[in-house]
C-alpha cells in the first residue's frame, strides 16, 4: 500500500515537537535557577509563557501537512528572533557579563529544524544564519565561545535537512516501486487472460490462413501481426536505457525484430547487460536473422536465455538448412555476413557462437556472451 504524502517526513517532524518540549523544559529550569539574577524577572516569565504557548502552537500546526508552508515557518522564525532579541533588556547586560545564559538557550534552535526539514540543507542553513547572528547581536563581546552556538546551529540545520531530502527521496523511490509492483502484477493477469483467449486465436488465424490466397491471406498476415504487437505488449518489456546509462534490458532490444514472422521469448525479468555487450549482441542477433528473412523465407524464433554469468540468444528457423561447407565457400568468396556480423561481433566480446544445420529441417544458432566483455 502507498505511503502516504510526506509519510517519511513524519518521524522528523515528531522529533522536531519533542525537542523544541525538551529544550523549554531545559529552559525553565534555567529560569528557575537564574530568576534572583534577572533584571526584570516578571518579563522573563512572560516570554517563557509566550515560548510555551508558541511551542504548543508549532506541534499543533507542523502536524499538519497542509500547514507546513511559508506562513508558520516565517512567523516560527520570527518569534524565536524576537524573544532572543529581548534577552538583553530582560536578562541584563550585567547578568549577561557574569555568564547568566540567553533566553532562549537550546530552544532557538527549533525554526532551525523546521525550515531544514522542510527545504532541506539550503534553507536550514538560512535560518540558522538569521538565528545565530540575533544571537550575536545580544552580545557584548563576541569571542570563540560566542561563535559555539553558530556552528552548533548551522550543523544542526545543515545535516537535519540533509536527513529530510534524504527521506523525501526514499520515500519516491518506495513510491515509484509499489507503483511499478502494481502495474506488473496487473499485466501478468492480463496477459494470462490474453494469452488463453485472444492469443491462441490470433495464431490459430495466422497459421491455417497463411498460405491462403487473396483476401484470406491477407487476414491471416494482419492477424500475425496483431499477435506478435500484443505479445510484445503484454510482456512489458522496457524500454532501452536512455544515452549515457550503464546498462539496458537485451529484451527491448530484441523485441524491435518481433513480428509475425519472428516470435520473440524471454523471461518476465529484465536480462540487463552492458550497454557494448547488449548492443553487438542484438546486433548479431538482427544479422541472423537477416539471414533467414533472405534465405530461409519462413518464420523464426528467438529464444533469450539468462544463465546468470553468460547469456544465451537462440535464433531458429524452419528453412532449407545450410549445406556443410557453405559457410566457408561465402566466406572465400568475400560474403562474410556469418562471419564477421555475426561470429566477430561474438567473439569480439568474448563469446562463443554455435550452429546446428540439418538439410530440410532448417538452423539454429546459438549466441553466447559473458555478462561483461573479456
Amino acid at each position: 500500500m502507498p505511503s502516504p504524502p510526506g509519510g517519511f517526513e513524519v518521524p522528523l517532524w515528531r522529533a522536531l515537537t519533542v525537542f523544541r518540549v525538551a529544550s523549554l523544559v531545559y529552559v525553565c529550569a534555567l529560569a528557575v535557577r537564574d530568576a534572583d539574577r534577572y533584571d526584570h524577572p516578571f518579563a522573563v516569565a512572560a516570554l517563557i509563557l509566550t515560548m510555551i504557548f508558541w511551542t504548543g502552537a508549532t506541534a499543533v500546526g507542523y502536524a499538519r501537512p497542509a500547514r507546513r508552508r511559508w506562513p508558520l515557518l516565517l512567523a516560527d522564525l520570527g518569534v524565536v528572533i524576537a524573544i532572543v532579541l529581548s534577552t538583553p533588556w530582560v536578562v541584563g547586560r550585567e547578568a549577561l557579563g557574569h555568564g547568566v545564559p540567553t533566553l532562549g538557550v537550546a530552544w532557538m534552535a527549533g525554526p532551525v529544524l523546521a525550515w531544514a526539514v522542510s527545504g532541506g540543507r539550503r534553507r536550514g542553513t538560512m535560518a540558522a544564519l538569521l538565528v545565530a547572528g540575533a544571537d550575536l547581536a545580544t552580545r557584548e563581546r563576541i569571542g570563540q565561545s560566542s561563535f559555539t552556538g553558530v556552528i552548533l546551529l548551522l550543523l544542526a540545520g545543515v545535516v537535519v535537512g540533509h536527513v529530510a531530502r534524504l527521506a523525501v527521496a526514499a520515500e519516491e523511490r518506495l513510491q515509484h516501486a509499489v507503483e511499478l509492483e502494481a502495474a506488473t502484477r496487473e499485466r501478468e493477469r492480463l496477459a494470462r487472460d490474453i494469452h488463453d483467449s485472444v492469443l491462441q486465436v490470433l495464431a490459430l488465424v495466422q497459421r491455417r490462413g497463411a498460405h491462403l490466397p487473396g483476401e484470406a491471406g491477407e487476414l491471416a498476415r494482419l492477424a500475425g501481426e496483431q499477435e506478435a504487437a500484443l505479445r510484445a505488449l503484454i510482456a512489458g518489456t522496457a524500454p532501452a536505457a536512455a544515452d549515457g546509462a550503464d546498462a539496458v534490458d537485451l529484451r527491448s532490444l530484441l523485441g524491435r525484430y518481433a513480428s509475425a514472422a519472428v516470435s520473440l521469448s524471454a523471461p518476465a525479468t529484465p536480462v540487463t547487460l552492458p550497454r557494448q555487450v547488449a548492443g553487438e549482441l542484438a546486433a548479431a542477433a538482427g544479422a541472423a536473422l537477416d539471414n533467414v528473412g533472405r534465405h530461409a523465407g519462413g518464420r523464426a524464433w528467438v529464444l533469450i536465455e539468462d544463465e546468470g554469468e553468460t547469456v544465451t540468444v537462440s535464433i531458429r528457423d524452419e528453412g532449407p538448412g545450410i549445406p556443410d561447407g557453405r559457410l566457408v565457400e561465402a566466406a572465400a568468396q568475400g560474403r562474410l555476413g556469418v562471419a564477421r556480423s555475426i561470429r566477430g561481433r561474438v567473439t569480439d566480446l568474448g563469446g562463443t557462437v554455435r550452429i546446428l544445420s540439418i538439410p530440410d529441417a532448417g538452423t539454429e544458432i546459438e549466441l553466447t556472451v559473458p555478462r561483461t566483455p573479456r
